[in-house]
């Protein structure tokens, strides 16, 4: 037992609620101005690019739940106050269970651009070009985005394995970028077959009309 949390027990949080925890479990304290600037350079990537509403109301249920505490500083600069999170050691206990026991989802993929290629038939062959090659750019985009960030998180000690989810998703990315050249590519060699076969068609049509 860890600080009020059985070992293998699983207190009943939604999934967004422990990946704000997850963001307080690294030690530091943090704005919601701060959760909401890690989440959109790491969880952002690959699971859930929250909104500061979002944010602020996962806070609010941490902080009830006793795996949060939070105060008021001063700001640097301006006027107004603003409140900082810091995990608790029943919140530490509680998001390492989660992580160690709770079932993993299975990702879903909802693949927006591959089911307007799968309804291809329904579409003019250059509207179809046009998604991909606009799914690619939007990959490449995505790509550069985590390299970069997952360079700045190199220089974060405690951020060794979300270094790791962002190497992920250049990767991911840098294939999505790959397979949208790649289905650019195939339905370009299956308009030239099509036009083959096409041509041979009307050449047979042709020498048939001729013979008779």
């Amino acid at each position: 037992m860890a600080d009020g949390v059985d070992d293998g027990a699983v207190p009943g949080l939604p999934a967004t609620s422990w990946a704000v925890l997850g963001l307080l479990s690294f030690g530091r304290e943090l704005s919601g101005y701060d959760c909401k600037k890690w989440a959109d350079r790491s969880l952002g990537l690959f699971y859930w690019s929250p909104s500061f509403s979002q944010i602020y109301s996962e806070l609010r249920r941490l902080e009830a739940a006793g795996y949060a505490t939070s105060r008021l500083v001063a700001p640097e600069s301006g006027s107004r106050d603003k409140r900082v999170y810091r995990i608790t050691g029943e919140g530490l206990a509680a998001v390492g269970a989660w992580a160690g026991t709770a079932p993993v989802d299975p990702p879903v993929l909802k693949h927006g651009p591959l089911l307007r290629l799968w309804l291809g038939h329904l579409l003019e062959p250059d509207r179809v070009r046009e998604i991909l090659t606009g799914h690619r750019d939007h990959a490449e985009t995505l790509r550069g985005r985590a390299a970069a960030d997952a360079a700045e998180a190199g220089a974060e000690e405690a951020w060794a394995y979300p270094l790791l989810t962002l190497t992920w998703a250049e990767r991911y990315y840098a294939a999505e970028r790959d397979l949208a050249d790649a289905m650019l590519a195939d339905i370009e060699r299956a308009e030239r077959a099509e036009t083959v076969v096409t041509t041979e068609k009307a050449d047979k049509a042709e020498r048939d009309e001729g013979e008779r």
